[in-house]
C-alpha cells in the first residue's frame, strides 16, 4: 500500500470512528487510540501536502480566522413556524389543513431543540456551506466554524442527492455547558447564562480553533431541495441518518392529532431527562406532496406547527412603568422589573402591551407580579399577587401625552394602541422609520446600522430617509466608532441601495400596515409609486388582499405633502420607484381577475413554477376550491375530493398542457 492509499485509509477509519462516537454514541476505540491515529494522520499530511483534503478529520481542529462573516442569501427561504399552546390550537390547525388537502393525513412529531438554527449545503456529498438562519432570507456564512463540529459530516455516505440543503439546530448539551462554566469560574470569569445563547454566540467567534474547543452538536431535521428521492418527512429523517447526519431518534409517526397529543404529553415530562434544551414539539404533515399542496403563508409553512411547552413563571416587583414610541407612533408601555432569573436569562423588563391590558390586570407600580416568557422568548406579565399589594398603592394612569415630544396622544376607534400623531416631529418615530428603511428586508444598506442612524439624526445630518442620499464621507467620519474604511462602506452601501427593486422600496417607506406581502401586491398591481399615490380608496380595496384599513393607511400616507416631497427626492436620487423593464418582461394580463387552484403532480413544470406563471400572467393562486374559482389546473395524483368538489361546483378543469398552451408557454 502506497502513502496516498494509506492516508486515505486512515481518513476513512477515523471518519467512521468519529461517526460512531459523535452521531451513534457507540464508540469502538478509546479516546487515546483515536488521538494516536489522528496524530499519525496529521504527521503524514504535513509530510505530504500534495495529498491535502479539506474534508480530512485533521481539519476539524479549526484555525481559520473570520473577521467579517459574509452575508449569504438562502437558496430556499428558512421560514418561521406558527405556534400553538393547546389541544384546541392543534385541532383548529388540523381542521384548516383538511380543507386544503385530500386523503388521510399522517404527522411526524419531532422535539423542538432550543439552539441556533443552521442550514448546511452539500454538493457531491461534501459540505460546501453552512449559513445561519438570519432573517430567513439571508444569513451569515459560518462554514469554517461549523466544520469543527464533529457531528457534522464533512463527507456523506450512501445514496445521497447531488445537491441539497439540510436544516437543523446547533446545540450545546447540558454536560458540556456545565463543564465550560466550571472552567470559567475556576479562572475567575463570569459563567455563560444559558446553552442556547452560548451555542449561538459560538457560531460567530472569529477564530474557528476556539469553536473547535466547544462541545457543540448539530441535530438535523429537514431536507430541502429538489429530486431528493423521498416521499415523506419521516422517510427523509431515516435517509439523513443513513447519509451520516445526527438525527434524533425520538421522532414519531402519528396517525391522528390524538397520537400527536400523546407524544406531547410524554415529552412534556420526559424532556427534563434529555441532554439538551427543548421548548416544545414540532408537528409536520408527513406526506411531502401534501406539504407542497398546503404551501406557505407570508411567514410560515401551513403544513407545520410548533407546540410550545408551558413557559416557566416567576414573581418579582414592578419598579416602574415607562413608555416607548415606535416608528409608527404606537406607544408601548414597558414594565421595569426587579431583575429575576427566568428560563436561563435575567429578566428586567416586560411588555404591558397597551392601556386595556394595564386596566385588565390592574397592574400598579410596587406590585409583586407574575412574569412568564411568552413562548419562552418575550417576557410578559400574567397577573398580580394582590396579597402583597402595598396599602398606599394607586391605580396606574395611562399617559395622555407623548413621552418624547409631549404631543397629545390619540386612539382610533376599535384599536387598543395609543399613538403619537406628530409623524414628522417626534424623534423616535423619525429614527425608527429610517432604521426600518435601511433594514435587511427593505433597502439592506450595508455599512449603516441602527446606532449610526441615531447618531446621524441627533447630529442633525438627516431628518428623513431621503436625506441619506446627500450624506458625505466627510460628514460621517467624525461620528463615534467611524473610521475611514467604515465611512467608505457606508457611502457605498447607500449608493448601492438605489438598485433595490421597487417592491422592497415600497415596503421600506414604512407605510402603516404595508408589510412585505402587501408591498409586493401593490407593486405588482400598480407597477409604479405614482400610480399607487393616485389610486382612490375604492381602487385600492379592489386589489387582491387589500382591505379598507390598509387602503385608508395608504391614502393617508400619500395625502401628506411632506411624504410626497420625500418621494420626489428619492426619485431624483435614482431610487427605484417603479417596476423595472426587466421585471415587466414576460408579464401579461391574460389571467387578470381569475382565481386558479393548482393540485397534483406536474411533468413539464413544478408546482411552484406553475404558481409563478399564474401570478406573472395576472392571475391569483387560490389554495381551495370554491364557487369563486375560475378553473382548476389538475396534475397526476390529484385527490378525489378536490376533483369531486370541482365537478359539483361546475369548476372547469384544465390539464397542465391546456394551461401552458393558454398562456403561450
Amino acid at each position: 500500500m502506497n502513502t496516498e492509499q494509506y492516508i486515505k485509509q486512515l481518513r476513512e477509519e477515523l471518519n467512521q470512528h468519529n461517526y460512531k462516537y459523535y452521531v451513534l454514541d457507540t464508540p469502538e476505540i478509546s479516546d487515546y487510540d483515536f488521538d494516536l491515529k489522528l496524530k499519525e494522520l496529521q504527521e503524514l499530511e504535513a509530510k505530504h501536502p500534495e495529498f491535502l483534503d479539506m474534508n480530512s478529520p485533521t481539519q476539524r481542529v479549526g484555525g481559520a480566522v473570520t473577521k467579517n462573516f459574509e452575508t449569504v442569501a438562502h437558496e430556499h427561504r428558512m421560514y418561521s413556524l406558527d405556534n400553538s399552546y393547546s389541544k384546541e390550537d392543534l385541532q383548529d390547525w388540523e381542521t384548516r389543513i383538511k380543507k386544503l388537502v385530500d386523503g388521510d393525513i399522517q404527522y411526524t412529531c419531532e422535539l423542538k431543540y432550543d439552539g441556533a438554527s443552521i442550514s448546511l449545503t452539500y454538493e457531491a456529498g461534501q459540505l460546501v456551506k453552512a449559513v445561519t438562519r438570519g432573517d430567513g432570507f439571508q444569513g451569515d456564512n459560518v462554514t469554517a466554524n461549523v466544520r469543527t463540529i464533529k457531528s457534522v459530516p464533512l463527507q456523506l455516505k450512501g445514496d445521497f442527492p447531488e445537491k441539497f440543503d439540510i436544516r437543523g439546530e446547533i446545540v450545546l448539551p447540558f454536560d458540556g455547558f456545565n463543564k465550560m462554566n466550571e472552567e470559567r469560574i475556576e479562572i475567575g470569569e463570569e459563567p455563560y447564562r444559558n446553552p442556547r445563547n452560548t451555542a449561538s454566540g459560538s457560531l460567530k467567534l472569529q477564530d474557528s480553533a476556539e469553536v473547535a474547543k466547544r462541545p457543540l452538536e448539530c441535530l438535523l431535521y429537514n431536507l430541502t431541495g429538489t429530486n431528493l428521492g423521498v416521499n415523506t418527512q419521516f422517510e427523509s429523517l431515516d435517509k439523513a441518518r443513513q447519509w451520516g447526519f445526527k438525527v434524533p431518534s425520538v421522532a414519531k409517526l402519528a396517525h391522528s392529532i390524538d397520537e400527536v397529543l400523546e407524544f406531547i404529553d410524554y415529552w412534556n415530562e420526559e424532556r427534563h431527562n434529555l441532554p439538551y434544551e427543548t421548548d416544545g414539539v414540532v408537528i409536520k404533515v408527513n406526506n411531502l406532496q401534501q406539504q407542497e399542496e398546503l404551501g406557505y403563508t407570508a411567514k410560515a409553512p401551513r403544513w407545520a406547527m410548533a407546540y410550545k411547552f408551558k413557559a416557566e413563571q416567576v414573581s418579582t416587583r414592578l419598579n416602574s412603568i415607562t413608555y416607548q414610541v415606535g416608528r409608527t407612533g404606537a406607544i408601548t408601555p414597558v414594565a421595569n422589573l426587579e431583575p429575576v432569573e427566568l428560563a436561563g436569562t435575567t429578566v428586567k423588563r416586560a411588555s404591558l402591551h397597551n392601556a386595556d391590558q394595564i386596566e385588565k390586570l390592574d397592574v400598579r407600580v410596587g406590585d409583586e407580579v407574575y412574569v412568564e416568557k411568552g413562548g419562552e422568548i418575550i417576557p410578559k406579565i400574567l397577573g398580580v399577587d394582590l396579597t402583597l399589594r402595598p396599602t398606599d398603592s394607586v391605580p396606574t394612569q395611562y399617559i395622555k401625552h407623548c413621552p418624547e415630544c409631549n404631543t397629545e396622544l390619540i386612539r382610533h376607534a376599535g384599536e387598543a394602541q395609543h399613538y403619537c400623531p406628530n409623524y414628522n416631529g417626534c424623534e423616535p418615530q423619525i429614527i425608527g422609520r429610517i432604521q426600518h428603511y435601511i433594514s435587511r428586508k427593505a433597502m439592506d444598506i450595508e455599512g449603516l446600522g441602527g446606532e449610526t442612524v441615531t447618531l446621524l439624526v441627533k447630529q442633525g445630518l438627516i431628518t428623513n430617509y431621503s436625506d441619506l442620499y446627500e450624506v458625505t464621507k466627510e460628514q460621517v467620519i467624525p461620528l463615534e466608532r467611524m473610521a475611514e474604511k467604515s465611512a467608505d462602506n457606508l457611502i457605498k452601501g447607500i449608493e448601492a441601495s438605489k438598485n433595490i427593486p421597487f417592491e422592497r422600496v415600497l415596503y421600506a417607506l414604512g407605510i402603516r400596515y404595508v408589510g412585505e406581502t402587501v408591498a409586493k401586491k401593490l407593486a405588482k398591481h400598480y407597477k409604479s409609486i405614482d400610480a399607487i399615490a393616485e389610486a382612490s380608496l375604492d381602487e385600492l380595496v379592489n386589489v387582491d388582499e387589500i382591505g379598507v384599513k390598509i387602503a385608508e393607511s395608504v391614502r393617508t400616507f400619500f395625502a401628506s405633502e411632506e411624504n410626497l416631497q420625500i418621494i420626489n427626492r428619492l426619485k431624483a436620487f435614482g431610487v427605484q420607484v417603479e417596476i423595472s423593464q426587466e421585471e415587466l418582461k414576460g408579464q401579461t394580463d391574460i389571467l387578470k381577475g381569475l382565481s386558479i387552484v393548482v393540485s397534483g403532480v406536474f411533468n413539464k413544470v413544478s408546482r411552484n413554477e406553475l404558481k409563478a406563471l399564474i401570478e406573472k400572467n395576472g392571475g391569483k393562486v387560490s389554495s381551495s376550491i370554491s364557487s369563486k374559482t375560475s378553473f382548476l389546473v389538475a396534475g397526476d395524483k390529484m385527490g378525489p375530493s378536490k376533483l369531486k368538489k370541482a365537478e359539483s361546483l361546475n369548476v372547469e378543469i384544465k390539464s397542465e398542457f391546456d394551461f401552458l398552451q393558454m398562456i403561450g408557454v
